[in-house]
């Protein structure tokens, strides 16, 4: 772990990672462009000349393509409006109360299992969840007579490890498919594939399924009668300390408890978005609807085109009913200020995709992507590593590489533009590649220490057991790593065996 932290540490931020990549590329593409080197896409009569960013043809389309490289870049509107969104549900307190609901009154023998389901949802609340899921978890199993630290380790686990699975759709969703569907334009025809925003949700919805029976599992049987009991005398000294803090002005440590009027504000929201989809669902299903596809398609069709309109509508609608339900939201401005807030969040992302879209653009354009994915491809077909052992070797290697890029986004954008292309080739869809990455991206995010929120989860941890150590965090989540990555695996297994769609529109195979 020592040797990850000094390893990871020596990394340079991502826009400066993406920066050096970039001018790889560009010093790569002009000597192979130099040297006459071709590419043959399997398939395809055409043969592709690479071409270099450092001469005078690669200038003239930089300086014509900066600017729609990163305005067209699919991930970049859909995930502003997703965290519009999604800030007004959050900044209203619409998802934390839904989360306090869910595991207030659990009985005792299920609790581990709903705060492992409700951790794997929790991609919507984006890196809140973290923030939110693991202390109301220690405050629910305490209310419940059992050992808070299992809540606190179990559900931080839980929200690392099934991070990318769920119910929901949130802004990863779309961070994801835009740089898949960049991804697979590298290659000719990859741009009809399927890559909009819901392409893995059968995918991630059973899955979250599994890992939370698992989860629960896990924190009640294995992980919650080896933990040591709460020191009283620690945990009373805390909570002396929050209450004088709160008193000063300080946040306090939140409740688990809801009140009458939060309880009324969520069955009047949820009711408002159960109208609102069976309106769409309505419209969707009438003959003859504008919002049938091609011949009176379902799949695909403009309500799978428009999905993220249409998911924006739904939180702003659940987030102002409850906001002004509960009072959270009281004049009809707090809603643009709310989502306002949510994107300045969002500034560094917005620089690390304007780098990441000239990247990709420079592997499109130049077809040194093309090269790599045609070469990937014929080394994993020599080495006999296709259909779904192929898919596991990704897996493990994304599960390494997540231990010193911790950044989904950068560690996407850094694999995407070569295995998206080289598994098309191999007759897969983006979907499935996808699918893979995301299980990588999940199951080893806890256990690495250049993920800040370990610290915090020790620091939470010093409350009722001052002697732990960063060492003792990390054994502890290890406990969580190999059954979850198994369970990922096996779920992806079966769709794969089965021949089952990932998501509406997204099969495995091409």
């Amino acid at each position: 772990m020592n040797g990850i932290e000094r390893a990871g540490n020596k990394l340079p931020h991502p826009v400066l990672l993406f920066l050096g990549l970039f001018l790889i590329i560009g010093t790569v593409s002009t000597v192979f462009a130099a040297t006459g080197t071709t590419v043959t896409v399997p398939g395809e009569d055409e043969t592709l000349a690479v071409k270099g960013l450092f001469t005078g043809e690669g200038v003239r389309w930089l300086l014509e393509s900066f600017i729609p490289n990163f305005t067209g870049f699919p991930s970049l509107g859909t995930v502003l409006l997703m965290m519009a969104a999604v800030g007004v549900a959050e900044k209203t307190g619409l998802l934390e109360t839904a989360v306090r609901a869910s595991i207030a009154r659990a009985p005792r023998p299920l609790l581990p299992y709903l705060v492992a389901f409700v951790a794997c949802q929790a991609h919507l609340m984006s890196d809140v969840a973290i923030l939110v899921i693991p202390p109301l978890a220690a405050l629910a199993f305490k209310n419940a007579g059992r050992n808070p630290i299992a809540g606190l380790i179990g559900g931080f686990a839980c929200t690392c490890a099934g991070y990318a699975a769920g119910f929901s759709i949130g802004a990863l969703d779309a961070l994801y498919t835009g740089i898949t569907h960049q991804a697979a334009a590298v290659v000719p025809g990859g741009e009809s594939a399927p890559t909009h925003i819901l392409i893995n949700y059968f995918y991630t919805a059973a899955a979250s399924c599994v890992l939370a029976l698992i989860g629960g599992f896990l924190i009640s049987r294995v992980l919650e009668p080896r933990l040591p009991q709460p020191d009283p005398a620690a945990e009373a000294a805390a909570d002396a300390a929050e209450e004088a803090g709160a008193e000063d002005g300080a946040t306090a440590r939140p409740s688990v408890t809801v009140t009458a009027r939060q309880r009324t504000g969520l069955l009047r929201s949820g009711l408002a978005v159960l109208l609102y989809a069976a309106v769409v669902v309505t419209c969707w299903l009438l003959p003859g609807s504008p919002l049938r596809g091609e011949g009176g398609a379902l799949v695909p069709s403009p309500v799978l085109d428009g999905i993220v309109p249409l998911l924006f509508v739904a939180f702003v609608l659940a987030g102002v009913v409850y906001g002004r339900t509960v009072g959270t939201l009281k004049r009809a401005e707090d809603a643009p200020r709310m989502m306002a807030e949510s994107i300045t969040g969002m500034s560094g992302y917005i620089v690390l995709i304007l780098v990441i879209s000239q990247v990709i653009g420079v592997f499109g354009w130049s077809n040194v992507g093309t090269l790599l994915a045609v070469n990937s491809a014929n080394l994993l077909e020599s080495a006999g590593l296709t259909g779904f052992t192929g898919l596991v070797v990704f897996v493990l290697l994304v599960c390494v590489l997540n231990l010193f890029v911790t950044s989904g986004s950068a560690l996407w954008s850094l694999v995407a533009p070569v295995f998206v292309p080289a598994f098309l080739l191999l007759g897969m869809e983006p979907a499935v590649t996808q699918a893979a990455f995301r299980i990588g991206d999940s199951a080893t995010q806890m256990i690495t220490p250049l993920n800040p929120y370990v610290f915090l989860m020790l620091t939470i941890l010093r409350r009722y057991e001052p002697s732990a150590q960063l060492g003792t965090v990390l054994s502890r989540l290890s406990v969580f790593v190999i059954p979850f990555l198994i369970a990922w695996l096996a779920v992806l297994g079966l769709f794969y065996g089965l021949g089952l769609p990932l998501g509406p529109g997204a099969d495995i195979h091409r």
